[in-house]
């Protein structure tokens, strides 16, 4: 079982973190190509630099890793004010997720639909949310 783990970028060093975790736990994993990148480099942090996503073609190769894999994990830690914070590339990620029919987990509720009218849509997804334990995962997954 191979998880790919999604979240902003500006969670790069917890993304980091989950993927020793989720080794601890047994599991194979991968994120985003440019995560180590991000988390050394705080201008890169938002990916909200567009040459560096061109160059790299970020979406495109975070989505070939996403394909390899069987689910996905969203560590939607709060941000901006918003408990459960899904940022627009997570959001596609777990569009691509749903549409491969791969297992969904969200370490924490979408939030409200007050504060992010797409929360409906992940609902709709059906994601394990995981109450802010990534090792909760091993509840639901096989090795």
């Amino acid at each position: 079982m191979k998880i790919f783990i999604a979240g902003s970028m500006s969670f790069a060093k917890e993304i980091i973190e989950t993927k020793e975790v989720l080794k601890k736990l047994g599991f194979d994993s991968d994120f985003a190509p440019d995560t180590y990148e991000c988390f050394h480099n705080a201008h890169l942090n938002l990916n909200e630099n567009l040459t560096h996503m061109e160059n790299h073609d970020i979406i495109r190769a975070s989505m070939e890793a996403q394909d390899k894999c069987q689910a996905i994990l969203l560590l939607n830690y709060p941000k901006n004010g918003i408990d459960g914070y899904i940022g627009s590339n997570c959001l596609m990620e777990l569009g691509l997720a749903y549409y491969l029919k791969q297992q969904i987990f969200l370490l924490y509720p979408p939030p409200p639909v007050e504060k992010a009218r797409y929360s409906v849509e992940v609902t709709h997804m059906k994601p394990i949310i995981l109450e802010g334990e990534v090792g909760n995962i091993k509840k639901y997954l096989n090795n």
